[in-house]
């Protein structure tokens, strides 16, 4: 396994030090949402550029999950440590139609566009040969989980963890886009850890993506 980069964070000056120890001893659980963004631009560009509008996506979503600490935090069980990646990846995952079945696709997050979207398909082509589900989560501990739900734009939606796990990396959801007064919007869900985000810091993610969208297509 390859040395993963990251600072140890003093869990005694840490900024949100009493919520951190509630929801890490008291209560530990995990905060949701979703809500819809505006993708119409970003739709648009994908068109004109002929590109991948799930790629250029995930190429945005990766970027907002590095652009703060704490959507990149992990917890060291065995020494109790929080600790901040350097960097976080995105977990993708391609639908093999003949078996109904996923398989995960690790690729790794660059802040280059284009080096990003060229291994991001690579990446999907590759996993398209094999049927295994290959989850290998010991080695990609700053991979974040980014999955695609792509036979429905839905209302809502909830990721159920184990009572008192400390699963500290971001899980992203997205459903297909629709339109709604002449726009195209599209449902995404956020997942993140209590005991290192609040509401927030989920409702956050929405606000940069919107954000970050705008920066793309006017790049």
């Amino acid at each position: 396994m390859k040395t993963m980069n990251y600072k140890i964070i003093d869990k005694e000056t840490y900024y949100r030090k009493g919520v951190f120890r509630h929801f890490s001893e008291d209560c530990k659980c995990s905060t949701s949402m979703t809500a819809r963004i505006d993708v119409t631009a970003l739709a648009e560009y994908s068109r004109r550029t002929a590109t991948k509008f799930y790629l250029n996506f995930l190429y945005i979503l990766s970027k907002v999950m590095n652009s703060r600490d704490d959507y990149r935090m992990g917890y060291l069980w065995r020494t109790n440590e929080l600790i901040c990646y350097d960097v976080v990846n995105p977990t993708q995952y391609v639908f093999h139609e003949d078996t109904e079945t996923c398989s995960p696709v690790y690729t790794k997050y660059d802040e280059n566009y284009e080096t990003f979207y060229t291994d991001a398909l690579r990446d999907l082509e590759e996993a398209k040969k094999t049927r295994e589900y290959g989850l290998d989560m010991e080695n990609h501990p700053n991979w974040f989980d980014a999955s695609y739900i792509s036979w429905l734009s839905y209302d809502s939606l909830n990721i159920e963890l184990p009572d008192g796990y400390l699963f500290f990396p971001p899980i992203i959801n997205w459903g297909r886009y629709r339109e709604e007064n002449g726009r195209l919007v599209m449902p995404v869900s956020v997942r993140l850890n209590h005991a290192i985000a609040d509401g927030y810091l989920v409702a956050n993610v929405f606000r940069l993506l919107q954000k970050e969208i705008e920066t793309f297509v006017g790049k």
